[in-house]
């Protein structure tokens, strides 16, 4: 048996168990514990209401040999540092560590890293602390405040609706966000209105444009054609001449670094990521990765955040590469600073590459691709937000046609500043374009071309995306940056939130659970009183209130208002949507259901008949391989991949869309839309290379 090492570091993960371990030497012994080892448990409430809401923590089953080793190397260290993640979920993993491993107070050491580098790591290696009682026990709050919730709340839907489903604070204010969007857009009655553009031309010189008709003189709304005319009529025979022309310069900011919720939002955005893919590969690239030339290094800080706040190091090492690679024009006087919302929590920095100077293209062979591309788009934020402003320069006229006044408007950006970088998305998918009007004078005669009356209607407002819905989470205050993710991830796998495409849409489940609920249990639901519940945390966490007197509070009109709701909630009945498709094996006519992936079809007739299978659709193409139907179909993970008919006889699939009707006009083969910045179309023939925009 090998000589036990004299100080032994336990974290989470195998990575960044190897990561730190690179950094420490041989006097330490680095393991991971892989998460949590002990936890309540799965089969009942295990929380003791009548004593003060006592946690029953169990060790987790089917790590009882984890448990084991670990307890061995601690009973041979001098030492134990206990350096799970920098949080509240990380601060009671290293907490249920020391009770399980037996470790006494005189040999525990809790360390925390913001990044994982040597310089860092060594240092908190060097200046550990006791564990924060504080952090655990806003942890424990939560921890059994959703329990109490889950557990009570989900068997009386079970009973009421149907088996599987849940409920919990964060989830069902989630899911309540989502249907309340859906009701308006069903809701929503369009308004008519219109505009006059008014096709204009300088007379005797170059440069058209157009202006929008304003108002008689102040502003007025065209509600009708009606109103319409009634203006046509009065303007026609009058001169446009220019009154005044207004020219400014305007300014844009750069965005802020990201914190964990922008970060979702954005690589939902611009990566087509969802929240859990995004947290995954920002998990990988904080805990650390071999690079070629650096070694195994952490590439990010910690990703679960909502602190703008940028430590000075790294805002000097952003300023020297922006100075470096970009050169003095782009890097402002002083440091851009961000504010963070007084609602966030500061302990962490804002996500940021751990080296400025390790750039993308440096790691575009050692990462896999979703790792690259994350890591890219957080480089790119980052360098960008200590830039100089974009700056546009824009041109406003005012334009009267007797006493009508029409304006016109135009921008164009004339320094790119931060903009030579990073572009922020957007949910709209709109970029902001140079218009550039003529220079144009006062009292200048224009030329009236043509006028152009549109009608148009109000919009129904859009439903949610992942990103908007976690944007609109954050704004509430409801959640913290560790539950996003598993929020999103909960109602769509309990079926009560589906894609399509981007978009999130509520099932009938989800509307009826959460009309239970609203009557029923206003509180659970209610955005105000969950984020009150977040706010009650984040004092437990500073040390202003006891954790079991939230939780009393809570538990008592909780405890009434679950009685009553069992005595006067029905049976609810939900009919499945019916298919057109007909079983082959029994002959019943198949319904949707939904599944961990989305909508399948199913027999009606379970369990006498189980037959199920996936829903698919025609793409309209015809396979390449053997002639027969292309269709669109979902992999086991719920993504979209197209296939032929024929499988598995015929092996041919694409994660591409295929492009019905249309052959290749090289080799006449199938043509596939490919994704990204920019669309192309390419021929699925890799000998070819047949490609457009």
């Amino acid at each position: 048996m090998p000589n036990a090492k004299t100080n032994l570091v336990i974290v989470e993960s195998p990575s960044k168990a190897k990561t730190i371990g690179k950094y420490l030497g041989p006097d330490y012994q680095v393991k991971a514990s892989m998460g949590h080892l002990r936890d309540l448990r799965k089969s009942t409430m295990s929380v003791d209401i009548d004593h003060d809401f006592e946690p029953e923590y169990y060790p987790i089953k089917g790590k009882e040999d984890i448990i084991k080793d670990l307890q061995s190397a601690a009973a041979k260290s001098a030492n134990v540092f206990l350096a799970t993640d920098p949080d509240r979920e990380g601060e009671a993993i290293s907490w249920h560590l020391k009770y399980l491993l037996d470790i006494p107070d005189d040999r525990t050491y809790r360390v925390t890293f913001n990044e994982i580098t040597k310089d860092v790591v060594r240092k908190a290696i060097a200046a550990p602390r006791a564990i924060d009682q504080n952090l655990v026990d806003a942890q424990q709050a939560r921890r059994v405040l959703d329990r109490i919730v889950g557990y009570q709340l989900s068997p009386l839907l079970w009973k009421k609706v149907r088996r599987g489903l849940s409920a919990g604070r964060v989830q069902s204010v989630a899911t309540r966000l989502v249907v309340d969007r859906e009701n308006e857009i069903r809701a929503f009655t369009p308004q008519e209105y219109w505009t006059i553009d008014a096709a204009l031309d300088r007379t005797g010189k170059p440069g058209g444009f157009t202006a929008r008709y304003y108002g008689d003189p102040k502003k007025n709304e065209l509600g009708s054609r009606e109103d319409v005319d009634k203006v046509l009529s009065q303007i026609a025979g009058k001169s446009f001449t220019v009154q005044s022309v207004k020219k400014t310069q305007r300014r844009k900011n750069p965005a802020p670094p990201f914190i964990t919720s922008s970060l979702q939002q954005e690589a939902s955005r611009k990566l087509n990521f969802t929240v859990k893919r995004t947290m995954m590969a920002a998990q990988k690239l904080y805990e650390g990765a071999a690079v070629e030339g650096h070694g195994t290094v952490g590439l990010i800080t910690y990703m679960r955040t909502d602190s703008l706040r940028l430590s000075n190091d790294a805002i000097a090492d952003a300023r020297e590469e922006i100075k470096t690679k970009y050169g003095d024009a782009l890097l402002p006087g002083k440091p851009n600073v961000y504010k963070t919302k007084n609602s966030a929590q500061d302990a962490h920095e804002a996500i940021r590459p751990t080296y400025a100077s390790i750039k993308p293209a440096d790691l575009k062979e050692s990462l896999p691709a979703d790792m690259y591309k994350l890591y890219k788009l957080i480089w790119e934020r980052f360098i960008a937000c200590q830039m100089k402003p974009a700056v546009y320069e824009t041109v406003n006229a005012d334009i009267k046609a007797g006493r009508f006044g029409f304006k016109a408007s135009g921008s164009k950006l004339v320094f790119k500043g931060y903009m030579s970088v990073y572009v922020e998305g957007r949910d709209d998918d709109k970029t902001e374009k140079d218009k550039v009007l003529p220079p144009l004078s006062k009292d200048e005669i224009l030329k009236l071309l043509k006028l152009l009356p549109n009608q148009h209607f109000t919009q129904p407002p859009q439903r949610f995306t992942e990103a908007t819905l976690i944007k609109m989470l954050e704004e509430k205050g409801i959640g913290r940056p560790s539950t996003y993710a598993p929020t999103i991830t909960t109602i769509t796998a309990r079926g009560y939130v589906t894609r399509e495409k981007k978009q999130l849409l509520p099932t009938e489940l989800g509307s009826v659970v959460t009309d239970i609920m609203t009557e029923h249990f206003p509180n659970i639901v209610g955005i105000a009183f969950t984020a009150d519940m977040e706010k009650d945390l984040d004092e437990i966490e500073e040390g202003e209130i006891d954790w079991v007197k939230i939780v009393e509070d809570f538990y008592g009109p909780f405890e009434k208002t679950l009685k009553t709701a069992d005595e006067k909630i029905g049976k609810v009945k939900i009919e499945d949507e019916k298919s057109d498709v007909i079983c082959e094996k029994c002959g019943r006519t198949m319904v949707y259901k939904m599944g961990r992936f989305g909508k399948f079809l199913a027999c009606p007739g379970f369990p006498e008949c189980r037959n199920a299978k996936p829903i698919v659709k025609e793409t309209g193409a015809d396979c390449p391989k053997c002639g027969k139907k292309i269709l669109e179909k979902k992999s086991k993970t719920g993504k979209t991949y197209f296939g032929c008919e024929d499988n598995p006889k015929c092996d041919f699939m694409t994660w591409d869309m295929p492009v019905a009707g249309e052959k290749c006009p090289k080799c006449g083969g199938l043509l596939l839309s490919k994704k990204g910045k920019k669309k192309q179309i390419v021929c699925a023939n890799p000998d070819c290379g047949y490609t457009k925009e």
